[in-house]
């Protein structure tokens, strides 16, 4: 049997299994490598491949994360044909990867979430009503779960959160550092950004209950949830526009000396202010199609309620996220300008 067949019997591959199974516990399975690692299904849409010569305790462990929405189909597709070449024996992993589909029963659906945002219920915020007894609840707890015991001991790990956005950009490719106090953004890791054809990078002010907050914070590693254009169903992305992202990826994976750095510059943005719905008398002033990034000049009103109003300060801003359709205490966008250079 091919490890293929191994792992995911009928199902054609990784995807496909994920897919058919969507609803479904699955029972742990391995399978050996052509080139003598093992790949080992740990759950529905959870996969874990070491290399023949796994390392020491010093080796980096890598996770890569999509579907965490479910509609977001392109990053899907991308670490779906990556697990394909390594398991129809095209290249080896040469360190550790954790791969995971969020979301499966809203990938099946082509829906965001089911019952609640799966990437607002990390940090143990699935133990919280009213998200603790839902399919996103239990998941969260899944991963995290998974997450900590790849992690192990002292290895350094890095996290790259794979997700599409649901409106336009005036950036189409962004990532986002989580918050931790005092941490830089590695040189390394901004090349890594532009090797992926990443230009934008913005810092997060706080720490939060998004998957790449939660492996940041809780599993101190070098985290990022990157945004790789709009949102589109199964088979209908154009997968060019993600090769950047692709190769990166995969010369990562396989262990490769990174390319000379292009000289690119990152552009880099700071959060200003983050709009919460705070009821029924929030008032939202930002057109429903905006895209992201989007700037706005000095005094523009963005939102007010019966108490408060913001509006734009002495220079100029851009709005991040923009989504009035959230429930109330949740955030409705961010405002950011672009981070002072040090």
């Amino acid at each position: 049997m091919t490890p293929r067949q191994q792992l995911f019997g009928t199902s054609k591959d990784w995807l496909a299994h994920t897919l058919d199974h969507a609803t479904e516990r699955t029972a742990e399975v391995s399978a050996n490598l052509p080139d003598g690692g093992t790949a080992t299904l740990l759950d529905t849409g959870i996969l874990r491949l070491v290399p023949a010569a796994p390392g020491d305790d010093e080796t980096t462990r890598l996770i890569v994360s999509a579907g965490i929405h479910g509609n977001e189909t392109a990053p899907i597709e991308v670490l779906n044909q990556l697990v394909n070449e390594q398991l129809d024996g095209q290249w080896a992993p040469a360190l550790p990867c954790l791969l995971i589909f969020g979301n499966p029963p809203a990938m099946a659906r082509g829906e965001r979430y089911i019952d609640f945002n799966l990437n607002r219920l990390f940090a143990g915020a699935h133990a919280k009503r009213p998200y603790h007894d839902t399919p996103e609840a239990h998941r969260a707890y899944e991963l995290e779960r998974c997450c900590q015991a790849f992690k192990g001991t002292g290895q350094s790990l890095l996290h790259y959160d794979l997700h599409t956005a649901i409106r336009p950009s005036m950036r189409e490719k962004f990532a986002l550092y989580p918050f931790f106090p005092e941490r830089q953004v590695p040189d390394e890791q901004r090349d890594f950004l532009l090797e992926a054809g990443v230009d934008t990078l913005l810092h997060q002010h706080k720490t939060s209950t998004t998957f790449s907050s939660y492996s940041s914070v809780d599993l101190r590693g070098e985290s990022f949830t990157i945004e790789l254009g709009q949102a589109q169903p199964f088979g209908q992305n154009d997968l060019q526009r993600f090769e950047g992202i692709q190769q990166a990826l995969r010369r990562l994976m396989k262990g490769e000396p990174p390319p000379p750095p292009s000289g690119q510059a990152m552009t880099e943005f700071e959060v200003v202010h983050e709009i919460i719905n705070t009821g029924d008398l929030f008032r939202f002033h930002v057109p429903d199609d905006i895209p992201n990034f989007t700037t706005y000049e000095p005094g523009t009103l963005i939102w007010e309620d019966d108490r408060n109003r913001y509006s734009v300060g002495d220079v100029a801003e851009a709005i991040v996220f923009p989504n009035r359709q959230v429930p109330i205490g949740q955030r409705v966008g961010l405002m950011v300008r672009p981070k002072p250079t040090s």
